[in-house]
């Protein structure tokens, strides 16, 4: 068994064929899914060393599939190398520097890839530590922490809201883009 698990999360088999070709055979298992939830389940069942994340994913985006990985520390620390044919999608979500993981844009060369590979190990050790919370101050707070949680997760539904508007944009953009490609070609 190899001593390395890569995740990659991409709705193209030829980008993720393309990544498991340009990577050291011996050294890495590399994991595949082919939308953000089945990558997202992955990532919690398996627990890789490294993920290869497309930004724009069926079922849950990449962007979702982030924003979920940042909730919990022992994923968050994971290497993450963020993935877009277009930066500009990622900016108008995460702007530069990214602190904490690497992206690469598509189409990407062999070289490329490994040198992201690299600067996402070395982001993922600047996370900082998770700090401990006192039992006693949860107790003390009663039905301040009710209101507390349904105000966060309220805010956090219209964050949802607005980035699904987001996405709907960005794919019907992008559906446009191919189109035009393809007219082209054609």
């Amino acid at each position: 068994m190899s001593a390395h698990k890569i995740l990659v999360i991409d709705d193209s088999k030829v980008i993720r064929m393309r990544v498991k070709d340009m990577l050291p055979e011996s050294n890495f298992r590399v994991l595949e899914a082919k939308d953000g939830v089945e990558g997202y389940n992955l990532i919690r069942s398996e627990k890789p060393n490294l993920i290869m994340l497309d930004f724009l994913l069926p079922k849950m985006s990449g962007w979702d599939v982030y924003q979920e990985v940042q909730k919990e520390y022992d994923l968050k620390k994971i290497p993450l190398v963020l993935m877009s044919g277009r930066k500009e999608e990622v900016v108008e979500k995460l702007t530069e520097p990214f602190e904490y993981f690497s992206f690469i844009e598509k189409p990407f060369e062999k070289k490329q890839l490994l040198e992201a590979i690299k600067d996402a190990m070395a982001k993922s050790r600047k996370h900082p530590q998770p700090k401990e919370k006192p039992v006693a101050s949860s107790q003390s707070t009663g039905g301040t922490k009710d209101s507390a949680a349904m105000a966060q997760e309220i805010i956090s539904l219209r964050q949802q809201v607005s980035t699904m508007q987001g996405e709907i944009d960005l794919f019907k953009k992008q559906l446009r883009q191919v189109l035009n490609f393809l007219k082209q070609r054609g």
